[in-house]
């Protein structure tokens, strides 16, 4: 077991919010408390730990509030039933209102990547102003019938739902997730690896061994029915200013995602940044420049430190 791999800081305050169905988030606080609020969360089969080279040096100057969605990164495995879009979308609403009782309201931005991103959409699409702004990263949006991009988004997901199914599920130590991670993604910065195979992996004290947090079955469901035409002509009815910040739509191996946010701000005049020589991983490969176009959009709103 590598000795020096990177941790993460210990959060300043922990919480659990249970939600109505019974399933358990446990919430993070980091930062400043006097500072702005960021709400941030991760992508599919991810965790909010592994994108610390993003959120971390923002503990300066922010109060950071990270979460993890349900049977991801902290959270205890819960009714697999239950792991469905319109599950997260009601979570968000309830671990929102949980962070203002717990940390006192007031204004605040939600960051959000992939699928907490999409969700994110949803959540404010169905339940109104929460929010004050929205910080999308790279969000893979559903194309409608008819559009160009509908096919790419629809063999990438179901591309990345069969990949997600062959995943290993146990690893005798998290360096050897890493080491996979190193290997499919080397735009990654390299202290990334280690964090995020550690933040999407639990320790399995009675096999000894260490074992997928998001259980594969349930990473490959999310991603094969990330299917919502609709959602794409509602994008402009989000009550709430947003930005998209995306990956580099010209990269030879461009992702479905940076196109589609390309796109979608083309059509619903939404603002928008890519960040060029990225992938769908931009917050881990560019975080700098990933904080500089947030902070770009956030500072007019009076949202940013």
């Amino acid at each position: 077991m590598e000795s020096n791999h990177p941790m993460v800081p210990r959060a300043r305050h922990t919480f659990e919010v249970r939600l109505d169905d019974g399933a358990v988030i446990r919430v993070r606080q980091h930062g400043i408390a006097g500072g702005p609020r960021l709400v941030l969360s991760h992508g599919n089969g991810l965790a909010i730990d592994g994108y610390l080279p993003f959120w971390g040096p923002l503990r300066d100057r922010y109060e950071v509030v990270l979460f993890d969605f349900r049977n991801h990164g902290h959270n205890p495995l819960h009714r697999e039933d239950a792991h469905l879009w319109s599950r997260f979308i009601l979570d968000m609403e309830e671990v929102y209102h949980a962070i203002n009782r717990e940390l006192g309201h007031k204004r605040c931005a939600g960051v959000f990547h992939s699928l907490s991103g999409v969700t994110a959409a949803m959540h404010a699409l169905r339940f109104g102003k929460r929010f004050d702004a929205l910080v999308l990263f790279d969000p893979p949006l559903f194309p409608p019938e008819g559009h160009p991009l509908r096919g790419n988004q629809a063999d990438d997901k179901n591309s990345l739902a069969a990949r997600a199914r062959r995943r290993t599920e146990r690893y005798k130590d998290p360096s050897i997730l890493a080491g996979q991670f190193r290997s499919r993604f080397p735009r990654w910065r390299p202290e990334a690896y280690e964090l995020m195979a550690r933040a999407t992996l639990r320790h399995d004290s009675h096999a000894g061994d260490w074992v997928l947090a998001c259980p594969r079955e349930l990473e490959a469901s999310i991603f094969s029915t990330n299917a919502d035409p609709t959602l794409w002509s509602r994008m402009g009815d989000v009550p709430v200013p947003m930005k998209f910040i995306c990956g580099d739509p010209e990269l030879p191996e461009v992702m479905p995602p940076a196109l589609i946010g390309r796109a979608l701000a083309k059509q619903h005049k939404i603002p928008y940044e890519a960040i060029g020589g990225t992938t769908h991983f931009l917050q881990i490969e560019k975080p700098e420049e990933c904080i500089a176009a947030m902070e770009s959009f956030l500072a007019p709103l009076g949202l940013a430190a």
